[in-house]
């Protein structure tokens, strides 16, 4: 039986992300990360998480890594009796250089990659999770090569269907949408600049994220039948409907990745921490992409366990529980907060209810004529406190 102080499951970006904050918080920190397809997709983190990632070492000159995102323009496209303005946010409005960065997945993996392995006490292996138990003296973990470990703390960076969450009998609220989400890489006419570009239609928006030079990268929300439909028809088809989606702003369209789709789910959880564990990543919360909220609550979940940790008083009896218990503490706010903004954001997108229509428009058009408000917008949507 392999004994660690913190065992870590999940290898995406945020669960890398926990084990290296582990590792530094001086613990003996086992990495489960199983061997997969590269990430091929993109993030775009807001200022915070990435002056986040800087302070942590994780990254360093975002400007080689990605691409500045300076403006977010918000087209309703819609054809809704009540419509709302085209809003366009900038950045130095708020007295920033930038609102983020875009990434590639690939990109920061490899950055991340290189940041844990600098640190002796971190072990990573490509076995995957089996089974879990938690009792009294800590939390014992049957791993896919038939091996097993003992931990004092298990962080569940696992994902969706995060065994680690059902097997520590976290409480899961779970909510499956229609709506699917189309991603690719394309090649536009015209380069988007450092703006980010919104059509919202009446089941979803089609955003265009910029990715440097003429790239962008697509994500491109509505029911599962029409994407499904669309990607099945193949490039030319998915071409001529982009060009028509972005009303053909930018010249002419290429595809430059192949198309995948997402299912759309929200995932929340009542507590993300107890008895020795907790939940990072979408093992504790997972929404629509939509205010790019998804890897950056994930790095601020890193970040207050990495504070809870720092100030917990490790190695005494029930260390652990009570790292545990101050995560939870101190993720609840934030989690309750952003939950409710992106499920009420993106309903707002799709509901053919008139008063929910009228207060969205109205909504954008007081951030439109609103400084103040827009600035508070600004704060919210980058995720400050």
């Amino acid at each position: 039986m392999n004994k660690a102080d913190a065992v870590v499951v999940g290898g995406g970006l945020a669960g890398l992300a926990a084990a290296i904050a582990v590792a530094k918080a001086g613990l003996n920190t086992i990495h489960l990360a199983p061997q997969g397809p590269r990430d091929q997709r993109t993030s775009a983190l807001m200022l915070p998480s990435v002056a986040w990632l800087r302070q942590a070492s994780l990254i360093g000159d975002p400007a080689t890594l990605g691409h500045p995102l300076t403006r977010i323009r918000i087209i309703d496209a819609t054809g809704r009796l009540l419509r709302a303005p085209e809003t366009l946010f900038d950045s130095g409005e708020a007295g920033l250089a930038a609102f983020g960065w875009n990434f590639p997945n690939v990109l920061l993996m490899e950055s991340f990659e290189k940041a844990g392995a600098r640190l002796s006490n971190l072990e990573t292996r490509a076995a995957s999770l089996a089974a879990l138990n938690v009792d009294g003296d800590g939390v014992s973990l049957t791993l896919s090569d038939g091996s097993n470990l003992e931990a004092s703390l298990v962080i569940g960076a696992d994902g969706k269907k995060s065994l680690v969450r059902a097997a520590a009998g976290f409480r899961a609220r779970e909510y499956d949408f229609t709506q699917s989400a189309l991603v690719c890489d394309l090649v536009l006419g015209r380069p988007l600049g450092s703006t980010s570009v919104e059509f919202h239609y009446d089941r979803g928006p089609f955003t265009l994220v910029p990715a440097g030079d003429n790239r962008a990268n697509l994500v491109w929300i509505d029911d599962r039948t029409v994407l499904k439909s669309a990607q099945e028809g193949g490039r030319e088809h998915l071409r001529k409907i982009f060009l028509t989606r972005s009303q053909r702003l930018f010249g002419d369209i290429q595809l430059a990745t192949p198309a995948h789709l997402f299912p759309l789910s929200t995932i929340s959880v009542e507590k993300a921490g107890a008895d020795g564990v907790v939940l990072v990543g979408e093992a504790a919360h997972a929404f629509p992409p939509i205010g790019a909220q998804g890897l950056n609550l994930g790095l601020r979940d890193v970040a207050d366990l990495s504070d809870a940790l720092l100030a917990a008083k490790v190695k005494p009896a029930g260390w652990a529980r009570a790292v545990s218990e101050d995560y939870a503490s101190r993720r609840s706010g934030d989690l309750a907060r952003t939950g409710t903004m992106v499920d009420t954001l993106f309903r707002s997108l799709l509901t053919d209810m008139l008063p929910a229509q009228f207060l969205r428009a109205g909504g954008l058009w007081a951030l439109k004529l609103l400084p103040p408000l827009r600035k508070q917008a600004f704060r919210l949507g980058m995720g400050a406190h």
